[in-house]
C-alpha cells in the first residue's frame, strides 16, 4: 500500500524571549518554538521529514526506512509520525541493543529496529550500504541519517515565512540574524536556502558536534547541490568537548534559563546553543539594537536520558 502523505502542516508559535544578559547588552530576542509544533512530533525533525514524505508518496513506497542512535530525535519523530499517519517505519541503530527512554518508545510505536553494531554502523556512508536493505525493504524509501541532504533542507525553508508571518505579533518590524544548533547542519542549510530567496539574513549555528563529523562539509554540499552560494552563514565550536558532553557551566545555564523564562531546554543541543549566544553576546559580537531569532530545534525528549546521566555521575560521585 503507497504511503498517504499527511496535509498536517504545523506552525511554531514565535514568542519574545527576556533574559537579563541579553537585556544588558541590548539585544532582542525571540524563539521560534519548534519545540511545540507537536507533544511527540517535536522539534526540526518534522520539517526534515515531510519532503521525505512527499517522495515516498510520490514514489509508491509504503514507508521510511532510516538510521540513528538509541537516543536519536530523528528516529523518535519518525517512528511518531509512523504511528500517527499509519505508515510503516524501520530503523538503523548504530551500536548493540540498548535499552533508553527512546528505544522503548520507537518499539512502542511499532518500528522495526535493527542495531547494526558499531562497525556496521560507520559503513552506512559507503557505496552499496542501501543495497541490502532496499532488497529486504523494497517497499521502504531509504531517508539519510537525520534527514539530512537538499530534500532534509528544504524541508526546513517554510521556518523563515513562519517567522516573517509572526514578526508583527510580537512588536518587530524584522529580524537580523539567525540563531540555532546544528548536528548534521540541514536546518542551518535549509535557512540559507530561505534567505538566499529572500535579504539574505545571516544564519549562525552552534556546532553540538565535533570539526570532525563533517557539518561544515555537509553544509556547504547541499548549497552546493541547491547551486545556491554562501549568502553568510557562521558555524561556532560549541560541543564543549564532544558530542552531548555536559559539564557544571552548561547545566547551571540551563536550570537558570529555564528558570528565567520557563523555556525548557536540553543539554544536547538547544541549552548549548544558547550558552554559546550569551558568550558571544558578551563578548560584544553584536551591537545594541539587534534582533536574533533563536530556533529552539527540540528535542526535549532527550532530557530523560540526559538528566538520568546526571543523576547517575551524582550519586558515583557521592558513593566515592
Amino acid at each position: 500500500m503507497t504511503l498517504t502523505l499527511p496535509s498536517w502542516q504545523p506552525q511554531a508559535p514565535l514568542q519574545l524571549l527576556t533574559l537579563d544578559w541579553a537585556e544588558a547588552a541590548g539585544l532582542e530576542l525571540a524563539v521560534l518554538r519548534l519545540d511545540l509544533i507537536d507533544p511527540l512530533i517535536s522539534g526540526n525533525k518534522w520539517f526534515k521529514l515531510a519532503p521525505y514524505l512527499a517522495l515516498a508518496a510520490e514514489s509508491g513506497a509504503a514507508g521510511l526506512i532510516s538510521l540513528g542512535g538509541a537516543h536519536s530525535n530523528h528516529l523518535h519523530a519518525l517512528a511518531a509520525a509512523g504511528q500517527r499517519f499509519s505508515f510503516p517505519v524501520v530503523g538503523l541503530l548504530r551500536g548493540e541493543p540498548q535499552d533508553t527512554p527512546t528505544v522503548r518508545d520507537l518499539q512502542a510505536w511499532g518500528m522495526q529496529l535493527h542495531w547494526l553494531g558499531y562497525s556496521g554502523y560507520r559503513a552506512r556512508n559507503q557505496p552499496g550500504f542501501w543495497a541490502a536493505w532496499q532488497q529486504r525493504y523494497p517497499h521502504l524509501l531509504a531517508v539519510s541519517e537525520g534527514g539530512s541532504g537538499l530534500l532534509g533542507a528544504r524541508g526546513c525553508i517554510p521556518l523563515r515565512q513562519q517567522v516573517q508571518a509572526q514578526l508583527a505579533h510580537i512588536g518587530w518590524a524584522d529580524y537580523d540574524v539567525w540563531w540555532l544548533a546544528a548536528g548534521t547542519g540541514t536546518t542551518v542549510a535549509g535557512l540559507v536556502l530561505a534567505e538566499a530567496q529572500a535579504a539574505a539574513k545571516p544564519v549562525f549555528a552552534a556546532l553540538a558536534v565535533p570539526a570532525d563529523h563533517g557539518t561544515a562539509q555537509q553544509v556547504a554540499s547541499v548549497l552546493a547541490e541547491a547551486d545556491v552560494t554562501d549568502r553568510g552563514y557562521h558555524l561556532l565550536h560549541a560541543c564543549r568537548g564532544g558530542f552531548a558532553r555536559m559539564d557544571a557551566e552548561l547545566l547551571t545555564f540551563m536550570a537558570q534559563t529555564e528558570d528565567l523564562c520557563s523555556l525548557p531546554l536540553e543539554p544536547v543541543y538547544t541549552a548549548k546553543a544558547l550558552l554559546e549566544l550569551r558568550q558571544q553576546v558578551e563578548a560584544g559580537y553584536f551591537a545594541s539594537g539587534t534582533r536574533v531569532v533563536f530556533v529552539h530545534t527540540g528535542g526535549l525528549q532527550g532530557r530523560r536520558a540526559s538528566f538520568a546521566d546526571v543523576d547517575q555521575r551524582a550519586n558515583d560521585s557521592v558513593v566515592n
